[in-house]
Parts: C-alpha cells; structure tokens; sequence
C-alpha cells in the first residue's frame, strides 16, 4: 500500500531528466564575421577549416526564461591538443583550452552563465590560437540548464533570413493595366532583393549583388509547370522579349519557375527613393505585354528595363504585391529593412486610384524557424524589416493603412510606351 508514497519521487525524477536534455544548436546554423577567412559552414561537416583568429563564429537564439544556462562545444573528432577558445555570452567571456594530454576529447565546457532577462542572445566563439592553428571541426553548440526552457533557435540549415511580403487587395473584377510603387532602401546588406511591383506573372525590383553591384531587375515568369529548366519549356508557353532599354541585360532564368529576366546594373542609393511602373497590354485572347519602366534619379527620366509577351493566364495585372528577400544565407543574420510609399493603380480607361491598405505575409522559413520578421507604418509609409534577430514579430495576415498623400504618378503610359519605340 505504500507504493503510490513513491510516485511523486517517480515523477520528480521524470520531470528532472526532461529538464536536463540538452538543447543541440547544430555548427551549420552559425554565422561567420567576417565571411573571409578560410572557415566553412556546411550540414556535412559542420564548422571546419577555421585557422584564422580575427574570424568569429556566432549563434543567435531567443532565451525566453532566464537563469542559468550551462554552454560546450561538441566536435566532430578529437580537437588538436592546446586548441584555445572564448566565448561571449550576455556580456561574459570565458576561455578554454584543451591540455597537451587532451588527444582524444571532443567536447569542450565553458561553464555556466547567468541570463537575467528573455531575449536574444548572441553566442560569440573566438580563436586564441596562433594564426594558421585550426581550431577543430565543431559539430553543435550544446546547451543545458534552466534557461533552455521554451528556448527558440533556428535549427536548419537554411540561415537566410525570413523573406516578408505585403499585399495590396484590389478587387477581383479589376482590369489593372498599371501598377506604381516607390521604394527606399533603408538597411540594404548584400544579397538583398527589395521587389517593389509584383503580380501574379513577374516581379520589378531592386538587388544589392556585391559592394560594387546593385541591379534593377524585371522578370516575367513563363506559363506551364517547369520549376526549374527553361529548355524544358515548351515554346509555346515562353515569354518573349518584345524590347529592353539601353543598357540593359536580358536572358533565362529558372530554378524558382522559369521566364524571362532582364536587369541593368545602377547603383541606385540608399535612403533615395526609387520609383517602378509595371504596365499590362493584353494583345489578343492569350497573349499580354508586361512592361517595366523605371524612373533613372541620375537623369531625372523615365526608362524602359524590358518588355515581355507573356502566352496564356496573361491578362491585367493581378494579385499586386510588394516584398524583401534575404537571397544568400551567409549573412542571414544582419538586418534589412525598406519603406515602399505612394502605391497606385490604373484601372483600364480609368484614373489612377491610390492603394493605402496592405496585410501581410511570410514564406515558410518565418513560420517557426526566424521569427524576427515585420511589417507596418513608418513616416507614413508601409515598411518591411527581416533577419536582426529582433524580439518580437508581426503576424501573418495582419492589416495595416497609411495615410492618403493623393500623390498621383507624375507620367502617362502614351509617355512610357513610347519608350518601346
């Protein structure tokens, strides 16, 4: 009759092994400062090839109940004897190293630290090791203790971040035969796509490619279901370059659908506005011309990027929308933030009507692996922020206004299609 006496240890015992499962952060979700260096990042083989001090290798997670929080290293194979290592964390550092006789271990404990508040944190680890000395191939990052609870971290090996959109409704029976944006540059790392005209058979934006690149790009998509290799397209379902403004490159693109891309290399400023017009000419039952112009502020003048005939679900312009895309995860961690203003569309024989009303959205990496993505009203005009590691978030599908500034788009389209001739 005593045995239920024994239950609670039983239980406690339970609750106290759940407790102490360490929290594995895998070396392939970290993040190298600078990206040069000789380090790799790979789900294969985790952190490899680090030899060079001034690099430094960090994790960033969210530690939603403070306490103590217990942090090691495990390595793919037994680190070299000496190998000496810091890491930072909530303003503490500590430093280890392994002992001569230490030819076989292949974990590493920095000890217990102290959160005093939920948060962010960033994992800061450094090499104290002589220059060309590699420091070990670093499997995870292991954490233990009771600030692990409820703790959030991206655990995959995608490390961009989040790609965020905003939506503009318009109504279903709609004819849209132009769509206009401005969009400023607020926070533009490399490898950052701010699209500021999209609808539902291209996108019309602006890249940063390298620091001595940026780009404006008009893509059109091609009909069919080809994801991925545009020879397999079949003809009648390609679009087709109708014409391209000075300048301006044009080709194939796929690996996310296929169509045809156009871009022209311009280092448009941060902080300047930068202003897009897409336009729709339906041709026959079947076939559209999307255009995309864009307003050159060296020249103070409208020019044409490029123009496609698109075959099949062509039409006017639907499902309006602008986003920001991280497109390279290497520096997935830095923030990226843009203002996009004065949004109109043309109604076909119709007048220009302001669009102040956008919800918004998220691609799958923000539905639980980076949550640090935002949407909402800044100086009057929508803005969208990703990657940071900021606390907080926007939800998915939630609407925001900004005020009516009546600022119609100072062109025509008889002025912008005569860029065709």
């Amino acid at each position: 009759m005593k045995l239920p006496s024994l239950l609670p240890v039983v239980l406690l015992t339970c609750l106290t092994t759940l407790a102490e499962e360490p929290l594995r952060i895998p070396a392939f979700t970290a993040y190298l400062d600078p990206l040069e260096g000789g380090a790799r990042i790979s789900q294969r083989s985790g952190i490899s090839g680090w030899k060079e001090p001034k690099q430094k290798v960090m994790w960033f997670g969210e530690i939603k109940t403070p306490g103590s929080l217990e942090c090691s290293l495990a390595f793919r194979s037994p680190a070299p004897p000496k190998t000496k290592l810091r890491l930072t964390l909530a303003a503490k550092s500590r430093e280890v190293a392994f002992a001569d006789s230490d030819t076989n271990r292949t974990s590493l404990s920095f000890g217990t630290f102290e959160i005093a508040a939920p948060g962010y944190q960033c994992f800061k680890l450094e090499s104290l090791n002589e220059a060309g000395e590699v420091g070990g191939e670093i499997e995870a990052l292991v954490l233990n203790g009771p600030a692990t609870k409820d703790a959030h971290f991206n655990l995959k090996p995608r490390r961009n971040a989040a790609s965020v959109h905003l939506a503009y409704p318009t109504p279903a029976e709609t004819k849209v035969e132009a769509f206009y944006c401005e969009v400023t540059a607020v926070e533009d790392p490399l490898w950052t796509f701010y699209m500021a005209c999209g609808w539902h058979r291209g996108y019309f934006g602006m890249q940063v490619n390298s620091p001595t690149e940026r780009r404006i790009i008009f893509s059109v998509w091609d009909s069919g279901d080809e994801a991925v290799d545009r020879g397999k397209v079949e003809a009648d379902n390609r679009v087709s370059l109708v014409a391209k403004g000075e300048g301006v490159y044009s080709g194939d693109f796929g690996n996310e659908g296929t169509g045809g891309h156009s871009h022209l290399k311009f280092l448009w400023k941060t902080g300047e506005k930068q202003r897009f017009i897409v336009t729709a000419k339906p041709t026959d039952e079947t076939h559209t011309i999307f255009s995309g112009y864009y307003f050159r502020p060296d020249l103070q003048k409208w020019m044409l990027i490029s123009s496609w005939k698109a075959p099949k679900d062509g039409g006017w312009l639907k499902r309006l929308h602008s986003f920001s895309e991280n497109f390279g995860g290497e520096n997935g961690l830095v923030l990226r933030k843009v203002r996009y203003a004065n949004q109109w569309m043309l109604p076909s024989g119709g007048e220009w009507t302001e669009l102040t009303t956008a919800s918004f959205s998220h691609d799958a990496t923000g539905k639980a692996d980076r949550l640090d993505r935002f949407m909402g009203v800044e100086s009057g005009e929508f803005f969208l922020s990703h990657g940071g590691f900021v606390a907080g978030f926007t939800r998915f599908g939630e609407k925001f206004t900004r005020p009516s500034n009546e600022q119609k788009p100072a062109v025509s389209l008889k002025e912008l299609q005569s860029l065709l001739k």
